[in-house]
């Protein structure tokens, strides 16, 4: 099963939030479609699609480091600056069944290659409680002492990682 990563095209929006609710069910952390869409930007937010069906997607956007997108609240727009080197990985989901079959890890391998070919130099998330086994797994470092916003729940912990250091996708 490997399925085509391609760009979030305008059709795909309300699978995605779909998908994000699903996710996301029984929690604070749903945001919804007009939400999502300011949680994503061109070349480095994409879809995994299989055989005609979204089965998993991935948003990030420029951010410096040590602040992250507050999840009770949209994004202002704003163009990418020169000085923008951190890409922010917002959210990466894949469909409940198809998880734990490598699809994510090959979601976040594809980004961080777009991301290098955008020319950031390091990329940041908020680890959901957890989760932080699975960034640290993917080169990624805890900053505990960095604040996360309290949205995203007890036990998120801010990370990066040097894209220089990430594994590059096969």
């Amino acid at each position: 099963m490997t399925g085509l990563i391609r760009g979030i095209t305008e059709a795909d929006w309300p699978l995605v939030a779909d998908l994000e609710a699903g996710a996301y069910a029984g929690t604070s952390l749903t945001e919804g479609e007009a939400v999502l869409r300011t949680r994503a930007s061109a070349g480095t937010s994409f879809v995994l699609d299989l055989d005609g069906r979204i089965a998993g997607y991935v948003l990030a956007l420029p951010c410096p480091m040590f602040r992250c997108p507050d999840p009770t609240r949209a994004e202002r727009p704003r163009p990418r600056s020169l000085h923008d080197s951190n890409l922010h990985l917002h959210d990466l989901v894949v469909s409940a069944p198809l998880r734990r079959s490598g699809l994510g890890s090959r979601l976040v391998r594809h980004l961080t290659d777009a991301a290098r070919t955008h020319g950031y130099t390091t990329m940041s998330l908020i680890a959901l409680a957890g989760r932080e086994p699975f960034w640290r797994a993917h080169g990624y470092r805890a900053h505990h002492r960095a604040r996360v916003p309290a949205g995203y729940g007890s036990g998120a912990v801010y990370m990066s990682a040097r894209l220089a250091a990430l594994r590059k996708a096969s």
